[in-house]
């Protein structure tokens, strides 16, 4: 740092100026993203249909297999095919070894760890993605959980664009609607749904079921803004803390080094009188003797 200083006397002036400059250019991008920005978010308006067993049951077929002594229940759900983005299915009161099946011909994305909550101690859903680990398929089956309930979900589409909201790059906000609505816009057809749940043995005791179809239409969109003020407070906080980690070490070192120099000085200094203060004492005695003699 001495030496630094040194050989740029205005050190401390530059980084001075320069965390100024980026101090001006930080608020500058801040501001032209604040004026004329070309992000926009767009939301969407989800509908729900809920089909209960209840209200299914003109339609449930039985079927029971003695060959293999199984009985089969089955039920359709017709789901709007527009815009269709979540099935969703849950089985309870169901008999030990009972297995769901969900058969959909414009096949599904589903995987046992979509729409469950989140345990951080399965490193697996740490990393889980649906784009990765779903499976694509007509036919998707879960066996019996614990307590007799089976729960599904299935995505239509693993783009998430086209779900929950999202952002597009626009000049304007007629073309960022444009892009936002053709993002949303999608028909999954055919949308039959047909729900299957096999149990062991002749069994009379109807399950219960309840499907869930989520529709996902456009809402609307708005130009992104930030808070001017806000960004620029947290930029000022950035730059402060950058050259501070820069510049405090750097000049607790120079300190240091500059006491322990000074320190260095007083003792020479001290020294220096000591024996400047014998040389003297030594000459006075040195007269004296030269005199008495």
């Amino acid at each position: 740092m001495k030496k630094a200083l040194a050989q740029n006397p205005n050190l401390l002036r530059t980084l001075i100026g320069l965390s100024l400059t980026l101090i001006f250019m930080l608020s500058y991008a801040v501001y032209g993203a604040t004026v004329s920005p070309s992000v926009y978010i767009y939301k969407t308006q989800p509908s729900v249909d809920v089909y209960n067993a209840s209200e299914a049951d003109q339609d449930v077929l039985r079927t029971y297999d003695a060959d293999d002594n199984t009985t089969t229940w089955a039920w359709q759900v017709i789901a709007d095919d527009d815009n269709l983005t979540w099935v969703n299915v849950t089985a309870t009161e169901l008999s030990s070894g009972a297995v769901l099946r969900v058969i959909n011909e414009a096949m599904l994305y589903s995987h046992e760890l979509l729409g469950t909550t989140y345990d951080l101690q399965n490193p697996l859903e740490e990393e889980f993605s649906c784009a990765d680990l779903c499976r694509h398929a007509k036919v998707h089956e879960r066996t019996t959980e614990e307590g007799g309930t089976i729960e599904f979900h299935a995505l239509t589409s693993v783009d998430p664009a086209r779900r929950s909201n999202g952002s597009v790059f626009a000049a304007d906000l007629a073309e960022a609607e444009a892009k936002a609505r053709n993002a949303i816009e999608y028909e999954h057809s055919p949308s039959i749904v047909r729900i299957e749940i096999v149990e062991q043995g002749n069994r009379t005791t109807e399950p219960s079921i309840s499907a869930e179809t989520i529709n996902e239409a456009y809402a609307s969109v708005a130009v992104f803004s930030v808070d001017a003020g806000t960004e620029f407070l947290w930029a000022l906080a950035a730059v402060i803390g950058c050259f501070s980690m820069v510049l405090i070490p750097s000049f607790t070192v120079y300190f240091a080094a500059r006491a322990k120099e000074k320190r260095r000085e007083a003792k020479l200094e001290q020294s220096k009188a000591e024996v400047e203060d014998y040389l003297a004492e030594s000459n006075e005695q040195t007269s004296a003797d030269t005199a008495t003699k």
